[in-house]
């Protein structure tokens, strides 16, 4: 890892707006040492629904301190704050507007974030740069070409990284993988993946701008538009920002199908498909998708809003031995007996975690990888990435997987990124 002087914070502001010039700052913890309280000090960095969850999750964990929180809604900080404060029974929770500035501070290990899906890559490339470890939602990256430009900072400085891709901390999503992994039901030649159907009624009226919000930090690299009551949820439904039910279970269910048939470092060669797009109105995601994608080998995998897959939500891998079924609260097979089966002490054993939060803790004390690491987050996401942009071509698209890239395609190669609003920038 690259060691360089700390710099002060008003220096680290004023140097640039936007991402490229963050700070080198690397804390005791990141040298080896634990911090003075024995404890892994963590920044919140968004704080709606699920940011909100996973601070009070660290919150409740004895080996963390949540030393500050962050959002562009005053109304989020201060209830973060009040309920980092109710906890430690003092006033001490600094709370910031401006991420950069949480993250200049040289006492926080660990970051936890939790952003609409178009600001994941700008504070990740921040974090990694100061020397952070980061817990961060998923979908790992809006594009693709984020998603890449993450990894290599992850890459980079070394940093401990987990995906909130919390269904392999669940034990019948874990027991699934390894009775495919390990042939039970002989060799996989298809894999279905079921996610949600549509998204939510379309909202149209410029409406002022709650007073407590920043509006145009929370566009950040998206485009300059009026404020219409996308904050807080809605803001999913719209390509700017993400890309709908779509890249917001990816990192769930294609990431479980991978992990099951061992493809957690690669992707697909060839991908096509269809996606019923509104004609009018603001939101603009698939309401319905279905794509499918081969593998070098011969496996085919088909993702599709649950309603075009027969079973429904979940991830379902045929054999040619029979077929296992997998879904949140639910582990079914062809025969009933596959499930029972018992996995040998030579065969195959996947990374094992029952809590998703404190495998991350104990990856930054130890400094060994997590369980859902970013290069895997980034191999589950560029997945329904791909997916997405066959779909608006309107045509098969080859990829590359090793090399990353679209093989003699400059259009489906444009639509790997999306551009940034100035001062943003990867």
């Amino acid at each position: 890892m690259e060691k360089s002087k700390v710099i002060s914070r008003r220096r680290f502001l004023g140097t640039t707006a936007g991402a490229m010039a963050l700070p080198y700052i690397v804390p005791a913890s990141v040298l080896g040492a634990d911090p003075p309280s024995g404890k892994i000090t963590i920044g919140c960095i968004g704080l709606g629904g699920m940011g909100n969850g996973n601070m009070n999750s660290f919150l409740n964990r004895r080996e963390a301190r949540v030393l500050a929180v962050c959002d562009v809604d005053k109304a989020h900080r201060d209830r973060a704050k009040k309920r980092v404060d109710e906890k430690y029974g003092n006033a001490d929770c600094a709370t910031y507007h401006d991420f950069r500035e949480l993250i200049a501070r040289d006492d926080i290990d660990a970051l936890s974030l939790a952003l609409p899906d178009h600001w994941h890559s700008i504070p990740v490339l921040a974090g990694a740069r100061a020397g952070k470890d980061m817990y961060s939602e998923k979908p790992l990256a809006r594009t693709i070409n984020e998603g890449k430009a993450m990894v290599a900072a992850v890459t980079r400085y070394d940093r401990i990284w987990q995906t909130g891709s919390w269904q392999r901390s669940v034990a019948n999503f874990h027991r699934a993988c390894e009775l495919v992994i390990n042939g039970r039901i002989g060799k996989v030649s298809h894999v279905e993946v079921g996610l949600p159907t549509g998204g939510a009624s379309d909202v149209k009226a410029v409406q002022p701008v709650p007073p407590t919000v920043d509006w145009d930090f929370w566009l950040g690299p998206a485009p300059k538009v009026p404020y219409r009551g996308v904050l807080h949820g809605n803001w999913r439904w719209i390509m700017d920002y993400s890309g709908g039910q779509l890249t917001d279970w990816a990192g769930h269910h294609i990431d479980i199908a991978h992990w099951g048939l061992g493809l957690d470092r690669t992707g697909p060669v060839e991908i096509e498909g269809k996606g019923a797009y509104p004609s009018d109105g603001l939101y603009n995601v698939p309401t319905q998708y279905k794509f499918t994608c081969k593998y070098a080998g011969g496996l085919v995998m088909t993702v599709a809003n649950d309603r075009q897959v027969p079973k429904g939500m979940g991830t379902c891998w045929y054999g040619d031995r029979g077929w296992i079924h997998v879904k949140r609260g639910g582990l079914t097979a062809s025969d009933p007996k596959i499930l029972e089966e018992v996995i040998g002490p030579e065969e195959t054993r996947l990374y094992e975690s029952r809590d998703h939060g404190r495998n991350f803790l104990e990856c930054v004390k130890s400094r060994k990888e997590t369980i859902t690491p970013i290069k895997t987050a980034y191999r589950s996401i560029s997945v329904a990435h791909l997916g997405e942009i066959a779909m608006l071509l309107g045509r098969k698209v080859q990829w590359d997987p090793d090399r990353e890239q679209f093989v003699n395609d400059v259009e489906a190669a444009r639509l790997m990124s999306r551009p940034m609003r100035s001062p943003w920038t990867l």
